[in-house]
């Protein structure tokens, strides 16, 4: 997840989320619940909370969710920070911290090390802020995040020069201009041009660093950094007080407190405070500027340990000094003193020693102000910071004009005061481009005066006036650089906000777009839910299922038209969660607005149903207040009319009406399918019934055929030996019978007797064949049985018409295969295969051979071929023969229905696979079937058509 994203990116998931509801919200609570955490932050802690508690309901493994939990943790702990709860940011954030460690969630782990530095930066605690710092530098780079990296380093930079000013020159460099591409640059420039803003203050270009931080608070502002850009704002603001363009100073720090103010975050709007009241004291509104820095300072209390606090006390010490209250000012700047010690920032240090030495003097503490000003002039030194050099070296001169104090080693001028106003006037001359201030000559012209020395006082302030047009001039540079950079932003804003106009327009847009795809995208699913159904009964549901969900429902009802008995009947109907029973109106009804859309074939609306003259209510329902009449249309056919009714008054605007209208399309298209199904099931269950009848007639055709050989045999066999009894009965009573005649019967009636038993016991073995495969046929009995038993049974009963088309067949099952399962249906199989090699392999062809083989080559599985040497399945078919009512010899005896009934009953009611492989050689088809079928499912009938 990116460390920050733009306007753009925000405005989508806020779409994307609004119709979501449960656990399909997670994907995008999270990004947003991230990337709100500045823009919104009462809002982003508690979409946290929402995916937090969604979280469990997920079907994700378990490191999955303890990373996207770690990561909200990370966005309440970010939320917590900016409040000012720093003990619970903290805790939070290492837990945090801690779980994304485990899980080697480098990104994370960086983004918890970048809000842990922040913790430390308003705890003041900036050796922690290094450390956290340099550990979210290197998780990153272990990340391979380039951004992240980029702003660490930028973020890293800002505060070393604040340390040590002489670093800028390497950080310049550093920090290219060009960065290469990032997945959000704004995120990124936001942090370069705050550094680079710092840079120029530290350098007393206040023009180039108000520049710099207008492009870091656009840049915050558009990536949702919203603390980094109200801290711009408030620098913008300083610089142009430096400027001396107070008015567009105060416009900037009202521009931040506007930002921070309803955030109620104490380190922004105590910095917005105190800033703004450092520039009301600089146009001499102290009591304002007081009031204002006093609720600054009540506010950044707990974050005592900040900059902003030390920033705080500094604009305390300067405006109690201008107040002549010495000993408030001396508070300010000792409390300072300590919180520049603790930050370890050079220019703080300065600031309370030489603001220490100015309260002392007012406070006629001389020897304890001199130690204070010799030691603000040796630090300024040291930091080679000129201003604050020369303004020490001013006060050691005041301290010496107020006090009888030892005049300084080495000093050449007529007293100290002239001593070190001629150091700070040394040191400005050295300075290139630096203006020396009318007021230090007018001092240095004063003192001379004082000493007696009029000729040189003459000069001093002969330079003053100079000076002080030059000042002036300066001055109005300084104003005209202000109003250049005013202008700027002026024409920035401008543009800026002619861009947010068009932004938000297209934004606007964009929603409606967006909403309006996103309907649409629901209504289709919506559509596929409705028309995947093929039952009337689950039509109806998935209809009100969806009035409830989109629209103001107190009454919905589904009408059908019934063509015979001229009426509306309604099939469907709910009113206030309760059934509805069952009613007619005849089309002949001349106030229903159901039969008027009907009729009318039209949309009929009724805002408010008690305004309609001829409303009335259907007994059983009660009175509803608009209601909303479509018919049910399938092109010019009508199928019924669909009405929903609320409670309200014009509850269906143009949306609603549009919405229901689309479901009423879909509603009719499903039920005009339902009823085409119902009807396609009806013939085909009549034509299964029909195929089982010619099947059975089949066989009952061919038992016959087979019966009669067996049986005319024993016929003749019989009529003859009653003959030969008739001849020897006639010996027997006539002249006599002799031995050799009646050994001769004797062995005739042998040999006919065993004929006859064998004749009627190959008729008895077919009967009983017969019997228990029709039995098997008409009931579809479970039972256990053997496999070559059940094949002998099925070859036997068709063994006539095999013989009589000049083929033949053989068979190859173990004696011991037994299975568990339907043995009817089985044989209808086997029964196909045959068939279909008769009707389709061997056409023009005699001599066929058909073959079926079994064997069990894995534990609890019956692998079943038949195959012939018949011409084969063309390729182009091949991928059909299991469809219904396919075949190639239409009207020639194929009906299509052979090898899909075989299909079904092999994968539903057997539980097993077919297959084929068919070539010009031949075809074979191959089951692979379970020794025990699968328990039936008692939820419907077995499904014969796939």
């Amino acid at each position: 997840m990116d460390m920050f994203a733009g306007e753009d990116d925000v405005a989508h998931w806020e779409v994307a989320l609004l119709p979501l509801r449960g656990v399909a919200r997670l994907p995008v609570l999270l990004p947003l619940a991230w990337h709100l955490r500045q823009r919104d932050s009462a809002r982003a802690d508690a979409l946290a909370a929402e995916a937090l508690a969604l979280l469990p309901e997920t079907t994700l493994d378990a490191p999955a969710r303890t990373a996207l939990a770690a990561r909200m943790h990370l966005a309440q702990a970010e939320v917590l920070w900016l409040r000012g709860a720093l003990d619970a940011a903290e805790t939070a954030a290492h837990l945090a911290f801690e779980q994304l460690c485990a899980l080697d969630e480098h990104a994370g782990c960086a983004d918890a090390h970048w809000l842990q530095a922040w913790i430390a930066i308003d705890r003041g605690d900036h050796e922690r802020r290094d450390a956290e710092l340099a550990l979210a530098m290197a998780a990153a780079e272990k990340a391979q995040d380039r951004q992240r990296q980029r702003i660490i380093e930028a973020a890293t930079a800002r505060w070393a020069i604040l340390r040590d000013p002489h670093s800028a020159a390497g950080w310049n460099t550093h920090l290219a201009p060009e960065p290469e591409p990032l997945a959000c640059p704004a995120a990124y420039a936001a942090w370069r041009h705050d550094y680079l803003g710092v840079a120029a203050t530290l350098s007393s270009d206040f023009g180039s660093a108000a520049s710099h931080y207008i492009r870091s608070y656009e840049s915050a502002l558009a990536t949702g950094q919203l603390r980094a850009a109200i801290t711009s704002a408030t620098n913008i603001g300083e610089d142009f007080t430096n400027l001396n363009d107070h008015h567009a100073a105060l416009e900037w720090m009202q521009c931040a407190l506007d930002l921070a103010r309803p955030t109620g975050w104490p380190r922004s709007v105590g910095a917005c405070l105190m800033h703004t009241a450092d520039t009301m004291r600089r146009l001499g509104r102290l009591d304002a500027a007081e009031e204002l820095l006093h609720e600054a300072l009540i506010i950044l209390a707990p974050l005592s340990g900040a900059r902003s606090y030390a920033i705080a006390l500094q604009y305390l010490g300067d405006l109690s000094l201008d107040r002549g209250d010495y000993a408030a000012a001396l508070d300010a700047f000792v409390r300072l003193e300590g919180r520049a010690d603790a930050l370890q920032q050079a220019d703080f240090q300065t600031v309370a020693r030489r603001g220490q030495a100015h309260a002392l003097s007012g406070l006629e503490r001389p020897q304890e102000a001199l130690r204070a000003a010799q030691e603000a002039v040796r630090l300024a030194g040291e930091q080679r910071n000129a201003h604050h050099q020369i303004t020490a070296l001013r006060v050691l001169s005041l301290l010496h004009s107020r006090h009888a104090l030892p005049s300084p080693q080495g000093m050449t001028e007529l007293n100290a005061t002239l001593h070190y106003l001629h150091q700070a006037l040394a040191l400005a001359s050295t300075i290139a481009g630096y203006t020396v201030p009318g007021d230090l000559l007018d001092a240095l012209a004063r003192e001379y005066a004082c000493a007696g020395s009029y000729q040189q006082a003459y000069q001093m302030a002969v330079a003053a006036s100079a000076a002080r047009d030059k000042t002036h001039s300066q001055e109005a540079t300084n104003r005209a650089v202000a109003m250049q950079v005013h202008h700027q932003t002026e024409h920035a804003r401008a543009e800026g906000l002619h861009h947010r106009e068009l932004a938000a327009s297209e934004a606007r847009r964009a929603e409606v777009l967006q909403q309006t795809s996103a309907m649409l995208e629901r209504l289709s699913a919506i559509g596929r839910d409705i028309t995947i159904h093929l039952d009337a009964a689950a039509v109806f549901q998935a209809l009100d299922r969806h009035v409830g969900a989109l629209l103001d429902a107190h009454t919905f009802a589904i009408y059908l038209y019934d063509a015979a008995a001229q009426s509306l009947t309604r099939a469907f109907g709910v009113e206030g969660g309760r059934a509805l029973p069952t009613n007619v109106i005849p089309l002949s009804h001349p106030h229903s607005f159901s039969v008027r859309s009907l009729n009318e074939r039209r949309e009929v609306y009724v805002e408010d149903l008690a305004k309609t003259a001829n409303s009335f209510v259907i007994p059983g329902t009660c009175p509803n207040h608009s209601a909303l009449y479509v018919p049910l249309l399938v092109g010019e056919r009508a199928l019924g009319v669909m009405t929903v009714q609320s409670l309200a008054v014009n509850a269906f605007g143009e949306r609603e009406r549009l919405i229901f209208r689309t479901l009423c399309a879909y509603g009719a298209i499903a039920l005009d399918n339902a009823q085409a199904y119902r009807q396609l099931q009806d013939a085909q269950t009549q034509l299964v019934s029909q195929e089982k009848l010619a099947a059975l007639g089949s066989l009952m055709a061919g038992v016959a055929h087979e019966l009669n050989t067996p049986i005319g045999n024993s016929l003749l066999i019989a009529s003859t030996l009653q003959q030969k009894t008739a001849e020897i009965e006639q010996q027997l009573n006539g002249p006599g019978l002799r031995r050799s005649e009646l050994a001769a019967y004797v062995a005739d009636a042998q040999k006919a007797s065993e004929l006859v038993m064998r004749g009627l016991t190959s008729a008895a073995d077919l009967v009983n064949s017969f019997k228990q495969v029709a039995v098997d046929r008409t009931t579809e009995q479970r039972r256990m049985f053997n496999l070559q038993q059940v094949v002998h049974e099925v070859v036997a009963t068709m063994m006539n018409r095999i013989r009589n088309a000049n083929h033949s067949i053989e068979y190859d099952i173990p004696d011991a295969l037994a299975m568990d399962s339907y043995p009817g249906p089985f044989g209808q199989v086997l029964a196909n295969f045959i068939n279909n090699a008769l009707l389709h392999a061997f056409e023009g062809r005699s001599h066929g051979r058909m073959r079926l083989s079994a064997g069990t080559p894995f534990e609890g599985r019956a692998l079943v071929v038949f195959s012939d040497n018949g011409g084969g399945i063309p390729a182009e078919n091949q991928s059909r023969i299991f469809d219904p009512f396919f075949t190639t010899k239409l009207g020639q005896g194929g009906s299509g229905l052979g090898l899909s009934i075989s299909y079904n009953i092999v994968t539903s009611l057997l539980g097993g696979q077919i297959s084929v492989n068919s070539s010009p050689a031949g075809t074979s088809f191959t089951l692979d079937l379970p020794l025990t079928a699968p328990l039936p499912d008692d939820t419907g009938p077995v499904a014969i058509y796939h």
